[in-house]
């Protein structure tokens, strides 16, 4: 083998310190040539110039080449990619991290959408129920997990409860059925008492994740929708390694310090390999008695971060009365043939035909087919 092989051999074993995989399989190696002295030169291509990670990945390749023998001397020439190359990569990273998922019962091509804030308050848990009533009532069977372990809320919000028994070694999510469809729920909610404080922390909220993820039945589910902690500690960490799959919807309010701290959760998925698939404004306006509309929290929040994130904005949701009568009955508002129903139904719509299409969908030329008719008819 020559030199310059085993310089490439050991370039394969350094590993991006953020994204754990091999710099070679990641496309960030470019040239690597070697002097007739033993002179090496390698060209790292990083995802930013400014990358954090700089001096350690420079140290990693350093040493791991220098280690070669008939290697006299090691330089390093560091890059930054463009964006076709790091959209590149990032789809490398994905697959990569699917191939080394851990297993669990949910096909890899099912769609997770996972519900994320920045911070608390902004309804995200409301959400998450009522999206996943809609995409029910299109008659597919949806999994619905509450991964919020201190502040489980989708029990009450969609009026189901427990016990929780096991079939073949695997938790049976509890049923609800919705029209056609149906749900079918796991959450701390089912196993502790609504008012009991869970004092839990790091590997024990972990594991607790992953138990209902690889130790449930989601075998037959359509999507999966999880109802996330605010914020991007342990569980969103977890997460992202137990299902790579999953892509991220980002609520905030119109008000521009909910819309920087979901910016924050935007970037953590991104970091973490994860898809950000849209935007979901919550509380836009309020609509008085007199007919006088009011924008509590501002304007426009949820737009501008969806321009700046480059994903759609798929939501405008209002504050209405139903939507918070609607989850203290159990019964979201997303039930409803009213306007909150109708906004809901059409999210679910968008979701399943262009932003995450369940498992066997047609293929993109037909969806893309049946999106020009559909303008075509709009337009009529």
């Amino acid at each position: 083998m020559s030199i310059i092989e085993r310089v490439q051999d050991r370039l394969g074993q350094v590993l991006d310190p953020e994204l754990g995989a091999s710099i070679v399989e990641l496309g960030m190696v470019g040239d690597v040539s070697v002097s007739s002295t033993g002179d090496v030169t390698v060209v790292v291509a990083l995802t930013t110039a400014a990358c954090p990670l700089r001096s350690q990945i420079d140290r990693d390749v350093r040493e791991a080449v220098s280690l070669i023998d008939g290697v006299r001397s090691v330089n390093i020439t560091m890059g930054a990619m463009d964006a076709v190359q790091r959209d590149a990569l990032m789809r490398r990273a994905r697959q990569l991290a699917q191939d080394r998922a851990p297993t669990t019962s949910l096909p890899l091509g099912t769609p997770v959408l996972a519900i994320t804030s920045g911070k608390g308050g902004v309804g995200k848990s409301s959400i998450a129920a009522n999206l996943a009533v809609a995409l029910a009532r299109t008659g597919r069977s949806v999994g619905v997990l509450d991964a919020d372990i201190w502040g489980f809320s989708l029990p009450r919000l969609l009026g189901v409860s427990g016990p929780v028994e096991a079939s073949a070694g695997k938790m049976q999510p509890i049923e609800k059925k919705i029209g056609t469809g149906v749900l079918r729920v796991l959450s701390m909610g089912f196993l502790a008492e609504e008012e009991q404080a869970l004092l839990w922390r790091g590997l024990i909220v972990q594991r607790a994740v992953q138990q209902f993820i690889e130790d449930a039945d989601w075998s037959d589910v359509d999507y999966l929708v999880i109802d996330t902690p605010p914020g991007t500690g342990d569980i969103a960490m977890a997460l992202a390694r137990l299902l790579p799959q999953t892509g991220h919807l980002i609520v905030t309010t119109p008000a521009l310090a909910a819309q920087r701290v979901a910016a924050r959760a935007a970037d953590f998925a991104r970091r973490s390999n994860v898809r950000v698939l849209g935007v979901i404004e919550n509380m836009s306006s309020f609509t008085c008695s007199c007919g006088e509309v009011h924008e509590i929290f501002g304007r426009g929040g949820g737009k501008e971060l969806a321009e700046e994130l480059h994903v759609p904005l798929l939501a405008e949701i209002p504050l209405r009365e139903e939507v918070a009568h609607g989850g203290d009955a159990g019964e979201p508002a997303g039930l409803s043939d009213g306007p909150t129903g109708a906004l809901f139904a059409e999210m679910a719509t968008r979701i399943i035909d262009d932003i995450a299409p369940p498992l066997g969908a047609v293929g993109c030329s037909a969806r893309l087919l049946d999106a020009v008719e559909r303008a075509v008819r709009s337009a009529d």
